[in-house]
């Protein structure tokens, strides 16, 4: 199984617009961060974490010509911004990814993509036609991957992170349930919400989920969707040798 992460940046990306601090103007492309998601591909099959506010590059950047699925994590909008692009698999008669998500994310998704489910003015730039199944904690299977949401605390929200295999990735989040903690043991990579080294009220900061990390347990940990106050080259160092920072274009390679 194959991970690639296409963005490991927070909502506002890194750089940001208008900044001039000395992460938004580093010269490291590890410090050049588009906003959350992964690809996961195992043989024939091509799992989307999210479709985030940067699909369309990260989709181009990967030269992606179909999906078997997207498993969304959690309505905001940094990470459901990119829906509207799917419609490029229909007008190349591509494979057109299920969408998996709880309800409350597909009611979201639904009033904030009007258009394509049933309330357009006119249709013709054409219309996203995708399926969604809506799933709740119980394992599915896409392909020849067998895929379990783990529900993590985003604040006050409830979201899915997602476990294949060895490999689990839970981003946005600042807690994680006792029941949850048992579906990420044995885990040879965990990919983990990291926003920054001062606390924040919903996500974890790079001191807490370090110390997840430690009580989870897996070989490797990665941390995400970090934001401009991380200098890769800097912040990397104050970390244990089993926890880096992860960066856009890392490929993972699981058994």
């Amino acid at each position: 199984m194959r991970v690639t992460l296409l963005g490991t940046g927070t909502s506002t990306g890194v750089p940001m617009i208008g900044c001039g601090c000395r992460v938004c103007t580093s010269t490291d492309p590890r410090d050049k961060r588009l906003r959350v998601s992964a690809l996961i591909e195992s043989g024939a099959t091509k799992i989307l974490i999210d479709t985030s506010a940067d699909f369309r590059a990260q989709m181009l950047s990967q030269k992606v010509r179909g999906l078997d699925a997207v498993l969304y994590t959690h309505y905001h909008y940094d990470h459901i911004a990119g829906f509207d692009d799917l419609r490029a698999f229909q007008f190349l008669n591509l494979q057109v990814p299920i969408c998996y998500t709880n309800q409350e994310t597909f009611d979201v998704i639904k009033r904030t993509f009007g258009y394509a489910f049933g309330g357009a003015v006119q249709s013709g730039g054409g219309l996203p036609n995708i399926p969604f199944e809506i799933i709740g904690g119980m394992p599915l299977t896409v392909g020849e991957l067998l895929v379990e949401p783990v529900p993590v605390d985003h604040g006050v929200l409830s979201i899915f992170g997602y476990r294949i295999g060895k490999f689990a990735y839970l981003t946005d989040c600042n807690r994680i349930g006792a029941a949850s903690k048992e579906k990420l043991k044995g885990l040879d990579v965990l990919v983990l919400d990291g926003l920054r080294f001062k606390p924040h009220p919903t996500h974890f900061s790079i001191d807490e989920a370090v110390a997840v990390s430690k009580e989870l347990q897996p070989a490797m940990t990665y941390l995400t969707h970090m934001n401009h106050d991380v200098l890769h080259s800097e912040a990397e160092e104050k970390l244990p040798a089993n926890i880096r920072l992860a960066y856009d274009g890392l490929v993972l390679n699981l058994e």
